[in-house]
């Protein structure tokens, strides 16, 4: 049993860092529940203030990822229709992950900048650079916390 709920901590972290990137999974959540199952197995001995402050850099991830990404469509002068548009994009991105996503995403804040909300050309175009930066930061973070998960279960089990 011990050994299947080892096997079943690195089967979640690495469906984590999928979802790091495709947003329909929850990434950090199922990163932090790795660690979780990772102790529940009895070969990394996680302490009580190691998960406590995993806990709470999960946490602000998590709320980095959701609010961060509208704050620099607005730096970069994105509308309403803008971050409509690249959320949409990027849903229909999805057939053709991950460069679907990307190119969805570009495509979708550029077209409901231009479209709805009646900007110029540039304009429109620095609100679609805006969108991938947002998304290249929030999905960065998560990235680099389920690799530092990765990085302790694999040290802890080879400790």
């Amino acid at each position: 049993m011990n050994l299947f709920l080892l096997i079943l901590a690195f089967a979640v972290l690495l469906l984590a860092m999928i979802g790091s990137v495709v947003p329909a999974l929850p990434g950090v959540p199922l990163a932090y529940l790795s660690l979780w199952i990772g102790r529940w197995s009895g070969y990394t001995p996680f302490s009580n203030t190691f998960l406590w402050i995993l806990a709470g850099i999960s946490l602000a991830v998590f709320l980095a990822d959701y609010f961060l990404p509208p704050l620099i469509l607005k730096k970069f002068g994105g509308s309403r229709a803008a971050a409509w548009g690249s959320a949409i994009g990027m849903l229909l991105g999805l057939i053709f992950t991950p460069v679907g996503m990307i190119a969805g995403m570009l495509l979708g804040a550029f077209c409901g900048e231009l479209i709805f909300a009646d900007k110029s050309g540039s304009n429109a175009l620095r609100a679609a650079w805006g969108a991938f930066l947002g998304f290249a930061l929030g999905t960065g973070l998560k990235l680099a916390l389920c690799f530092y998960m990765l990085y302790k279960l694999l040290s802890m089990l080879l400790n």
